[in-house]
Order: structure tokens, then sequence, then C-alpha cells
């Protein structure tokens, strides 16, 4: 198998039939051999019934149907485990992602060398105020986080070598950082390509403002696990001392200073009358803390079943 298409969909069931006709019609001139993976996000309308009735039609789609809505992310993720070709494809239902650009996609992977392909749409014909500028913050930032330099990390219209797909895990919402997955697993090769943007066709889309709110919180989420995940005790355990050693150096500066003036018979203020003196045993007591966060998370790392699991590129 060298192509599969893997489509997340929820509540489609007005643009199945044509998205499917549309691949169909955009691969027809090329000699893919491709299957089609319709994965059903817990539907409530008739896209399931639509996916049967296509599935008899087309010999190459394939389907999987949650019994409820788990996110695009869950969808994803067992598309990627049931995808059998050699290139990869992601894109939405809603007939926004354009199937004519994926042999150019392919011919990118393959001639190439690129790991991942990302789409840009690079003209959007979503809503300017509610869409297109939040998606700019929120990929500016991305691009200074991750270090990756796309202009679109969220399109939905992307290809992957198989290998790819299969050395990374997608959950919660970590399908809008799947480059930096990727990239963190070893396939830096991260190409981008401009791609034409479909104007929403039928329905409206599944996704509000919040999850700009929840991207940026994804993003850090991921950075901080990525980075920290397998060595907590480098971030807690640094912040812990420092924070540990300033409240310290503090109080041992303010009874020093209490005492040197006792020895004189010089007026001194109480060190208990010194609200300085409270504020650096609450840096001593937090620091401390933070310090036993980062040693317990370094016990949890230790122990993790994936502890000591990379990827291997190659052995001779």
């Amino acid at each position: 198998m060298e192509l599969s298409i893997v489509v997340s969909l929820y509540n489609e069931e007005e643009s199945l039939r044509e998205l499917v006709e549309w691949i169909a019609r955009a691969l027809a001139p090329h000699p893919f051999t491709y299957e089609i993976i319709l994965v059903d996000d817990g539907s409530k309308d008739g896209s399931w019934s639509v996916i049967e009735s296509l599935a008899k039609e087309y010999p190459q789609i394939r389907a999987i149907g949650f019994r409820r809505n788990y996110g695009k992310s869950a969808a994803l993720y067992c598309g990627f485990e049931a995808a059998q070709g050699d290139i990869v494809v992601t894109m939405d239902a809603d007939l926004q992602d354009n199937p004519e650009e994926i042999p150019e996609m392919v011919r990118m992977i393959r001639e190439e060398g690129y790991d991942l392909v990302s789409g840009w749409k690079k003209k959007r014909y979503d809503n300017v105020a509610t869409k297109n500028l939040p998606s700019k913050l929120y990929n500016a930032t991305a691009r200074k986080v991750t270090g990756i330099k796309l202009h679109d990390m969220n399109c939905g219209l992307k290809a992957y070598r198989n290998e790819v797909v299969k050395n990374i895990e997608v959950y919660g919402e970590m399908h809008r950082f799947i480059p930096y997955l990727a990239k963190n697993a070893g396939f830096d090769k991260i190409g981008e390509k401009v791609v034409h943007h479909q104007a929403r066709k039928y329905g409206k889309s599944k996704f509000g403002m919040n999850r700009f709110i929840h991207g940026f919180l994804d993003l850090l989420s991921i950075w901080f696990l990525q980075k920290f995940g397998k060595k907590p005790m480098h971030l807690f355990g640094g912040i812990g001392t420092l924070i540990f050693l300033i409240g310290a150096v503090i109080a041992i500066w303010l009874i020093v200073e209490k005492l040197i003036a006792q020895a004189h018979g010089t007026v001194f203020r109480p060190v208990t009358d010194q609200p300085l003196f409270y504020l650096a045993l609450v840096a001593v007591l937090l620091g401390a803390q933070l310090f036993l966060t980062g040693f317990l998370g370094e016990l949890v790392a230790r122990n993790a079943q994936d502890r000591n699991r990379y990827n291997i590129k190659r052995i001779i």
C-alpha cells in the first residue's frame, strides 16, 4: 500500500460523499494504490450511514466508528494505528482541505526526503476577527516555543512517512502539535507547502474561540513534558534550590546584622519584627517544597515503563 488517507469527522454527513468523490478524482491520474480511512468521532447525525453506503461503492474505504465523541486527537491516533500506506495523509472532512494537493505533498516526501509536509493555508476564507488573527498569533507563539518554522502548525492537511505516525502518540488535544511531536521523536526534516483553502460549504465549525486558549495551554504542556518529562529535577530542583538559597541568605544576613548591632551596643530591630525575615522563611519553605517535588518527580520518571524507550534509526 502506497498511500493512506486518514479523515477524522464529526457530524459531516452532508460533505462525506462529495469528499470521497473528490479524493477519487484527484488521485485517478496517479498510479497510487491507496486507502481512505474514515474515523467517525461519535457523530450524532447520519454520517455512519453515509460511510456504510460509500464503503459498498469504494473498496478503498476503511472506517472506524467511536461510540461517543472523543476528539480529533483520538480519531487521528486510531487512524494512524490502522494506516498501512508508506505515506499517510491527514485531512478534515469539511471540504476545506483540497485533495488535489496530495500528489505534490507525496512527491515532496518521496523525492525531497521530508519526514513530514504540512499544509499552509496562506489565503484563508475564515472570519478575520475570530479565526485569522488569533490563528496568526497562535502560530507565531508556536514557532517561538517549538523552533519549527511553520506558518500553519494546525493545518489539517499534512503528509507523513509511515514511520513518523507509528512513532508518535497523539492524545488529548495534541493533534495541534504533531510537527513538534515528530521533531521530538527524531523526525526533524519538516517541510511546508502552500495549499488552497476552501470556504466551508456545509454546516459550521466544530471548534470555538476556546480552542485558542486550550491551544496555548497545550503548547506549554507539551513543551514542558518534552523538555522536563524525564528529568523533572532539572526544573523543580533548580528553581527550588535557588529560592531556598535566596531565603537562607536573607535570613542569615538579618540574624548576623542583629548580632553585630547587639555586640556593639547599638540600637537594633528584633529579627522577628522585620517582614523581610518572614518572606525569607517563606522562600526557604517554598524552595524546599519545590526541591522535594522535583525529587518525587524524578522517582516517578525513573520508574516509568518508557524511561529507556528510544527511536533507533539504523543499526549496522
